[in-house]
């Protein structure tokens, strides 16, 4: 995710005074009036004018006059189309700062997720692998040491390297499950969503989950592919930790777009869980990178929800 680098602080704005102008336009009007009354101008204007009548130059001050009403006018219809755009470039501005502030918790949050993972794994490789390998090497040593002349001893040892390398096995897996869907390259989308599936309903033994998956997913590219996974994958962790729900239903189809040309993969994830107020922020950083994964997708994103009534989420991607 990327920021623009744009200033801390806002630049300062003018404040708008708007009596201001009106009172010096009121003031200069009423100045122009004492000195025409003071000087006579009008009187010197018809006095220089009635010798020009035959062009009926007299008439000037009325064209003036219209001409000053009509400028006006439209100044008036400037300055409201000017703080029109004021407005709305205020309300893009806060827009854009709302999102820059949130695209920053998503960075905070991904650093911190990628570091704790970092350190998880360090932890595991130390704990798991370094002290299983290091039980296997002494008992090796212990089998090339005896020279196979203790039967015992070699029997011992080498059921003990066995069960560690069972163990670092598993641990490896493990990882790389972590690190990568199960299944996802071998057997495809569908399997792996299945798979994944399944271990949530192992942990929440007392939730219901219905798989329906209606689309041909073998053509699809390995981004779009691991994108939906994770959206899944995402879509029962928050389940897991916040829903409470009895029932979740998940459904992947492919449907084709009005114009069709291309189709479109559609991933809805529902639960009857506790819900939530869609309409106020949430710090749910989850959420968030769904919406930011799907987008990035350059597809669409329907979170609908509302307490006591369950959580839906909608996806909408293009395959092609």
């Amino acid at each position: 995710m990327r920021e623009s680098q744009l200033p801390s602080q806002p630049a300062a704005r003018t404040p708008e005074r708007p009596w201001l102008d009106i009172a010096a336009v009121i003031g200069i009007t009423v100045l122009s009036f004492v000195l025409a009354a003071r000087f006579q101008l009008n009187e010197a204007l018809y006095a220089l004018t009635r010798h020009w009548e035959r062009v009926q130059i007299d008439e000037l001050p009325i064209g003036l006059l219209v001409m000053s009403m009509c400028l006006i006018a439209l100044s008036w219809k400037r300055y409201r189309n000017a703080r029109l755009e004021v407005r709305a470039r205020q309300s893009a501005e806060a827009r854009l700062e709302g999102v820059l502030t949130q695209n920053r918790e998503l960075a905070r949050e991904s650093l911190r997720i990628q570091e704790s993972e970092r350190k998880h794994l360090a932890r595991e490789l130390h704990d798991e692998l370094g002290q299983y390998l290091n039980a296997i090497k002494l008992d090796a040593v212990a089998i090339s040491d005896s020279g196979g002349r203790d039967p015992d001893l070699s029997v011992h040892a080498s059921g003990a390297i066995i069960h560690a390398v069972n163990h670092v096995h598993a641990a490896v897996s493990d990882m790389i499950a972590r690190l990568r869907p199960v299944g996802l390259d071998e057997l495809g989308l569908a399997a792996a969503i299945e798979h994944c599936v399944d271990q949530w309903g192992q942990r929440l033994p007392d939730t219901r989950f219905e798989l329906s998956v209606d689309a041909d997913c073998s053509d699809l590219s390995e981004p779009l592919s691991l994108t939906l996974y994770r959206l899944v994958q995402e879509g029962l962790t928050n389940v897991y930790k916040h829903a409470s729900a009895q029932r979740v239903e998940i459904t992947l189809k492919r449907v084709k777009v009005a114009n069709g040309r291309a189709d479109e993969m559609c991933l809805t994830v529902a639960d009857d869980g506790r819900g939530m107020d869609s309409s106020t922020r949430t710090s749910r950083f989850g959420l968030s990178g769904m919406r930011e994964r799907v987008e990035m997708a350059g597809g669409s994103f329907i979170l609908k929800s509302e307490p006591g009534c369950g959580l839906r989420l909608a996806a909408r991607l293009p395959v092609n």
